[in-house]
């Protein structure tokens, strides 16, 4: 099962690059809650798109280098470097996540990184 579940993970950081909101969704339970840990936390399509449409429809490109991933029952983790091209502003933020999963959806998202190195890039 760990197996399948480093492979969802990993193809819902792949499913950025598409910059589509409902590809992205479509790999959350309809519930799913989600936390940039440096932000406020959300639960649900609703919110998680109201999140992800503004931010993606300013990205020209995204791109999620996963460097390492574990994982021990439903619960998958990564190290990553998320890229991101926004007109002529390029990101490059090196994140940890932690996603839990159950019944072939992602129910959980936690992403640890650094807001002031992302916005300093963005400055």
């Amino acid at each position: 099962m760990s197996a399948e579940n480093e492979k969802l993970v990993t193809d819902f950081c792949n499913a950025w690059s598409k910059l589509n909101v409902d590809d992205i969704l479509g790999y959350l339970a309809e519930d799913c809650f989600y936390h940039n840990i440096p932000m406020e936390p959300m639960t649900g399509h609703a919110a998680i798109r109201a999140f992800a449409e503004p931010m993606l429809k300013n990205t020209d490109s995204a791109k999620f280098d996963i460097l390492n991933t574990t994982s021990a029952g439903n619960v998958v983790m990564n190290e990553r470097v998320d890229h991101f091209v926004m007109g002529p502003k390029k990101v490059s933020l090196p994140v940890a996540g932690v996603f839990e999963i159950n019944n072939g959806k992602i129910t959980s998202w936690r992403d640890y990184f650094d807001l002031d190195s992302f916005n300093k890039q963005m400055a």
